[in-house]
């Protein structure tokens, strides 16, 4: 291979690269809109049909069991009450096509004041590890683990155990 041929092989390297950081951040990022939306499907579709999304003690096995959370009466309750899924951004590691994203999300909840004026609290802020596999081209979520933010060391672990050397 000529000096030519290796450069321009790892100028598409690095190209591919951030191609896939940004196709998986935007994966990620889509999550708020669309569960706020209370668009199940296109929830689902951001999973393996076989995926995994763990929220602490609640396990979601399957594409169709994430579409069926977005459905149920509570998230339901959340979307008719005023809320905001904040994906933070993440810190993405691609290993061919398989790749990890950590990072943090909030909860951001629409509150009744006395007086009638809006007001947001954050209802829930979590740590997030999410495992994607690309599939025919595509970055899918394989698992999803998120733990709530509460001193326990295990959010911590999930999010800085891959960031450490």
């Amino acid at each position: 291979m000529s000096d030519l041929e290796a450069r321009l092989a790892a100028l598409e390297a690095r190209l591919q690269l951030l191609e896939d950081e940004r196709e998986i951040a935007a994966l990620i990022s889509s999550y708020g809109p669309l569960v706020d939306d209370g668009a199940d499907a296109d929830v689902a579709a951001l999973w393996l049909d076989d995926g995994v999304y763990e929220v602490d003690a609640y396990l979601m096995d399957g594409a169709a069991a994430v579409a069926e959370m977005v459905r149920s009466a509570p998230h339901q309750g959340l979307i008719a009450g005023g809320c905001a899924h904040f994906q933070g951004p993440s810190h993405v590691q691609v290993d061919g096509d398989s790749a990890v994203a950590v990072g943090y999300s909030l909860l951001i909840a629409h509150r009744a004041t006395e007086s009638g004026s809006p007001r947001f609290a954050v209802a829930r802020a979590t740590a997030n590890h999410w495992a994607l596999q690309r599939v025919s081209g595509t970055w899918r979520v394989q698992r999803r683990t998120s733990r709530l933010i509460d001193g326990q060391a295990a959010a911590h672990e999930l999010v800085a155990g891959p960031l450490k050397a």
